[in-house]
């Protein structure tokens, strides 16, 4: 396993991403094809920044990345991609949610890689990552366009299955995705959500 998470540590640094991170969200691209030109797009948890310009490069110049983190993300980028605004947020305050409502109508994809600081407790580390993917639904509820998508990491538990019963009402679809780049030893899974439907008004 571990020539395996080389490989994809190399691949990063070959392909100019700043982290490996970036094959698991392509993984899933390249399979359900959920990133459009022309959409925009809110990367919660985006730093180091590899998710954000992955779909930068997807969505093209008529596209829009709002990438927001704790940690202070600044990346120059060359080629012509979307535009990325790099914001620097605790995304479970109101002050965020009022920044994207003043700025932005919404979004056709909300991707989320937020994980907690681990504690080396598999049941404390897996409430904590409930708490932040029960947040990124509550900002995909407010500002997903009809029809949009979430793709979103979780810690699996024994609370796993009803944060996917919380997901459903507000997708057509809505499935579990393990990427092989993902460590075979980790409880990390990633939830996708497809064709949103509007239950809470703006």
């Amino acid at each position: 396993m571990r020539n395996e998470q080389d490989y994809y540590f190399k691949k990063a640094k070959k392909d100019n991403y700043p982290a490996r991170s970036v094959y698991k969200l392509e993984e899933a691209q390249l399979k359900y094809k959920f990133l459009k030109p022309g959409q925009r797009v809110l990367d919660l948890g985006c730093h180091p920044g590899s998710w954000s310009l992955y779909a930068a490069s997807l969505i093209g110049e008529g596209g829009l990345v709002v990438a927001a983190d704790l940690q202070r993300t600044d990346i120059a980028v060359q080629k012509p991609h979307a535009e990325i605004h790099w914001l620097c947020y605790d995304v479970s305050s109101q002050e965020f949610v009022d920044y994207l409502r003043q700025h932005w109508p919404g979004f056709h994809v909300v991707l989320s890689d937020m994980a907690p600081r681990t504690t080396g407790s598999q049941y404390a580390d897996h409430q904590q990552s409930l708490r932040l993917a029960r947040r990124v639904l509550e900002l995909a509820a407010l500002f997903l366009h009809e029809n949009g998508t979430l793709y979103c990491k979780v810690f699996q538990g024994e609370d796993f299955p009803e944060f996917l019963r919380e997901c459903k009402p507000l997708f057509t679809t809505v499935k579990v995705v393990k990427p092989k780049s993902s460590r075979l030893e980790s409880r990390e899974v990633f939830v996708l959500g497809r064709g949103f439907r509007r239950t809470v008004k703006l």
